[in-house]
């Protein structure tokens, strides 16, 4: 098949960076250059990976924080994608869950201690 290339969002240590520690900080300097996101969704947006972004949000971020996209975005390679392994639920190719799963990465169970 073909290579499996991911991504990391580094969102969170940029605003460290920059000393702003908290998220509800972010939501005025946004405003200012005309994009206008709840708390929750500020929240979401540094918290979390996006799967999709807007490029309005992606612009006034590196305004803000004074970066570029190639300090929020960093490529990843996840290797090799495995035809025979890689099938999902529907027959259709399913790479990210076959590297996943030829390298054995498993969350670890949690230990209950009274």
């Amino acid at each position: 098949m073909g290579k499996i290339i991911g991504y990391e969002w580094r969102l969170r240590e940029q605003l460290a960076a920059a000393g702003m520690f908290s998220t509800t900080k972010l939501i005025p300097l946004l405003e200012e250059r005309g994009v206008h996101l709840s708390a929750s969704q500020v929240y979401r947006l540094v918290a979390e990976r996006p799967e999709r972004l807007n490029l309005h949000v992606l612009m006034a971020l590196t305004d803000i924080l004074g970066c570029s996209a190639d300090d929020l975005v960093v490529k990843v390679d996840l290797g090799q994608a495995q035809k025979d392994k890689a099938v999902g639920e529907q027959g259709k190719a399913d790479p990210a869950s076959a590297v996943i799963r030829s390298r054995a990465l498993r969350p670890r169970p949690a230990r209950i201690t009274e």
